[in-house]
């Protein structure tokens, strides 16, 4: 079992940055894929960013390559998405997921553990 907590989420201004945090415990938080995905209302869940286990393999969504970051700290158990240039339409729930999945790391089937999610509200 792996427990996921992420925050660091809350409203912004348009252009302006924000950090989240995903902090593991459980099971060795080193031998899991990464990812953050993003869900706003009334829209599916979507990829944002993957990161594999040794950090040395990244991912994102064509929509954020450029102004977020997704990186991880082995020894802190945690994984960060630094966001930058945010816009409005960034604005939704910001999940962490954990997982062995590597063929599709973005999508969400390669994932077993979830969080409970962080709002980013990004106002115009």
């Amino acid at each position: 079992q792996v427990q996921l907590v992420e925050s660091g989420g809350g409203l912004v201004q348009a252009g302006g940055p924000l950090r989240l945090s995903c902090t593991a415990s459980g099971r060795i938080f080193n031998s899991y894929n990464m990812a953050w995905f993003r869900q706003a209302p009334g829209k599916e869940r979507e990829f944002v960013a993957a990161i594999s286990w040794s950090g040395v393999d990244t991912y994102y969504q064509d929509s954020v390559k450029g102004r977020f970051t997704i990186s991880r700290d082995n020894a802190k158990n945690t994984v960060y998405l630094q966001m930058n240039s945010l816009k409005p339409e960034d604005t939704a729930a910001y999940f962490c997921a954990a997982g062995y999945g590597s063929k599709s790391p973005s999508s969400r089937y390669e994932y077993g553990y979830w969080g409970q999610g962080t709002q980013v509200t990004v106002s115009s």
